[in-house]
């Protein structure tokens, strides 16, 4: 069982705290719709964040290509960008996205990359864009790992609870870096369960929450010991990073993505989980709060109807499509799709040729 000891909760706590400022002004968002039972725990029942929000505008004009790149940068404060699909696919960079990155931040714009994959942290993505070539800092990077985290945090998760986990090591660190005591995760991968007449499953009764992400060492171990918790343990609550049906881990074919790991629990459970990755609007209450930014100042760049446009039309932001990833033109175009962002263009790095045109 992974777990983090006292002394080690306790520094890590102290590493976290200069989160705080920005976390406290989330501290009334708690769960609302798990059960008919009240939470136990001594938080303030509130509104949590609604990852299936009606965006305001969405039902408006079908999107416009991008044609003039200028006029957009020049609109905004900030961009975010999702990763998978718009900054790499797999391990691999999409082309024009150093210079693009690099064009933008000589425009005085702020650059944030915000990703629902919660297999890596903060500080791994870091790693990861190093190692791509691309100059970003760790306080530029939102992952979902981090928002799980980040949203126990705002809730005052009682510190004799503790977390099991569902997913990897990137949830892992971030809920150790907050303070939290935790167990499952990959270690849980290779457990199995030999059914005989009359056994029954133990579970940790102290258990407060279960937090799924995407899992590739997901079992039925697993399922049954997450299950248990949401089921048997009053007001624990059932997280999830984001439901993302398929994502890239390499750049030949689409994945099964952490929504299939969800949905079990989901199924198993008979309840919904709470979302704290895009399109909740969590995050995004979150990095305007910390950057002091006007969410009507940012657009919000991402490959995903569904989940990145979504989230920046839940947050009253511009929003851009790339079809770098998952999303076709005929994805896009289709009667059948009702989310329509603001802008569509084939990568971000059309911003360098689009305004190449405009500008001669």
């Amino acid at each position: 069982m992974l777990s983090c000891s006292n002394h080690s909760s306790r520094a890590a706590l102290s590493a976290f705290s200069h989160f705080l400022p920005t976390i406290s002004k989330f501290s009334s968002l708690s769960p609302k719709s798990f059960s008919s039972k009240p939470l136990n725990f001594g938080w303030r029942p509130a509104h949590p964040p609604n990852p299936r929000m009606a965006a305001s505008f969405s039902a408006g004009a079908s999107a416009q290509p991008l044609q003039n790149a200028d006029q957009l940068i020049d609109s905004v404060e900030t961009f975010i960008f999702d990763c998978d699909g718009v900054i790499w696919k797999g391990d691999s960079l999409i082309d024009g996205v150093p210079e693009t990155l690099d064009m933008l931040r000589s425009r005085g714009k702020r650059l944030v990359f915000v990703t629902n994959n919660s297999t890596k942290s903060r500080k791994q993505y870091g790693k990861k864009f190093e190692i791509l070539g691309l100059n970003v800092s760790e306080e530029e990077i939102f992952a979902s790992s981090f928002a799980a985290a980040a949203y126990l945090k705002s809730i005052n998760f009682p510190e004799d609870k503790k977390v099991y986990v569902i997913g990897e090591d990137g949830i892992l660190k971030e809920l150790e870096l907050a303070g939290f005591d935790y167990l499952g995760g990959p270690e849980d991968g290779g457990k199995k369960i030999e059914l005989k007449p009359g056994f029954l499953m133990e579970h940790d009764e102290n258990v407060g929450a279960v937090v799924v992400g995407f899992d590739r060492y997901f079992n039925y171990y697993k399922i049954q010991y997450g299950t248990l918790c949401i089921r048997e343990n009053p007001g624990c609550l059932f997280i999830a990073t984001n439901r993302d049906a398929v994502t890239h881990l390499t750049d030949a074919q689409e994945w099964a993505g952490g929504g299939s790991m969800v949905g079990a629990l989901a199924g198993s459970t008979q309840r919904e989980p709470l979302v704290v990755g895009k399109p909740s609007t969590f995050m995004m209450d979150y990095l305007a709060s910390k950057f002091g930014i006007l969410k009507s100042q940012i657009c919000m760049v991402g490959d995903r109807l569904d989940t990145d446009i979504l989230f920046g039309q839940n947050g009253g932001c511009k929003t851009l499509l790339v079809l770098s990833g998952v999303t076709s033109l005929s994805m896009l175009q289709s009667p059948n799709n009702s989310i329509q962002p603001d802008f569509y263009t084939n990568k971000i790095s059309d911003f360098l040729s689009l305004k190449a045109t405009t500008t001669v």
